[in-house]
């Protein structure tokens, strides 16, 4: 019996998934109150804020790449170039404007308590965040897997 067999009994998918989305909102959490405390370009009030920001970007985040997937898929059913051309224009054009629309909420929500400053009033240190949340979200996946065997 596999590893995954063997959790597959003694863990429910819910709490697989509550496991998950637990682990990936700490992750965020650790990354974006280090670069708080170590970039002058973010800047969070309070640990409080920081956990409701993280909570917040991990449910943003997921719903992206969720509309991300959807929207690949369908042109997965079309074929030729040009629809694949397209296609990765309209998956390029999501995940930016998400950045930006997600940044926006925060913003809406939170005011002067969260910022993101610098170039382009603060989307490349808050896309420099969430692309560092995204790699250490992977880097921990992976051990997790190395673990497995």
């Amino acid at each position: 019996m596999s590893q995954e067999q063997k959790l597959d009994l003694i863990y429910s998918e819910k709490q697989k998934t509550f496991n998950r989305y637990l682990t990936f909102t700490l992750i965020d959490l650790v990354v974006l109150g280090l670069f708080a405390e170590y970039w002058d370009h973010v800047v969070v009030e309070s640990f409080t804020i920081a956990i409701i920001v993280a909570i917040i970007l991990q449910v943003l985040l997921k719903f992206t790449i969720s509309i991300e997937h959807r929207v690949s898929d369908w042109f997965n059913t079309k074929p030729g170039k040009f629809m694949k051309t397209i296609k990765f224009i309209s998956l390029w054009a999501i995940l930016f404007v998400s950045k930006l629309v997600i940044l926006e909420a925060i913003s809406v929500i939170f005011g002067d308590k969260v910022q993101f400053k610098g170039a382009w009033h603060g989307v490349i240190a808050f896309i420099a965040v969430i692309t560092v949340m995204l790699i250490a979200e992977q880097i921990v996946v992976k051990i997790l897997k190395s673990l497995e065997r």
